[in-house]
């Protein structure tokens, strides 16, 4: 069951009690994604954030040449969607693509902010939440200004074990910002080592 998930997910970071626990469950609807079915489109607004309970997804944009460029991916335990568009109801830049048949849970900002007020805990949670990926926005961007494409391919693996199994090569690619020829001569190069 993809709350009991959530759960335990939760409290490793915040403590709540038995009630509380069944109100933020009962905040969450969950929803299937079939592999290749988008969560998000650019140009649509993000009306929800969606806790990854199973599956695998791609957030990334597409640029003026057709060049699509990856810029995070989201597995089982981690959150997925457009903060930005989430919190202003603005249009997104981003698309979410399903790489696997995958299940969320759900929640609205509505509701999230009701369920602030009813768990005040998780304001903290979500807080760090949003500290972490600041943290490691910036972690993403300075890597990618000081390091080769052979280091970000090593760092990507030692970060990310068991992702390049799971993901097609070209997304990887894209994610490191090389074509996935590069990568493909990279891993050759570095399997003969």
């Amino acid at each position: 069951m993809q709350t009991d998930k959530l759960i335990d997910h939760l409290l490793n970071h915040v403590s709540f009690d038995e009630r509380e626990a069944e109100i933020i469950v009962s905040s969450f609807t969950t929803r299937h994604f079939k592999k290749k079915e988008f969560l998000l489109r650019a140009g649509e607004i993000c009306r929800v954030e969606s806790f990854v309970g199973q599956g695998c997804f791609r957030t990334f944009t597409v640029d003026e040449n057709g060049y699509d460029r990856t810029l995070v991916f989201s597995v089982e335990d981690w959150w997925t969607g457009d903060m930005l568009s989430f919190l202003t109801a603005k249009p997104s830049m981003y698309n979410i693509e399903a790489l696997e048949d995958a299940e969320v849970l759900q929640i609205s900002k509505e509701r999230l902010e009701d369920l602030y007020l009813e768990v005040p805990k998780l304001e903290r949670y979500f807080r760090l939440l949003v500290q972490n990926a600041y943290i490691s926005q910036l972690e993403r961007i300075n890597t990618g200004l000081s390091q080769t494409a052979e280091q970000r391919y090593l760092l990507f693996l030692e970060n990310y074990p068991g992702f390049a199994q799971r993901i097609p090569q070209k997304y990887i690619a894209s994610f490191l910002g090389i074509t996935p020829e590069f990568l493909s001569m990279l891993r050759g190069k570095l399997s003969r080592r």
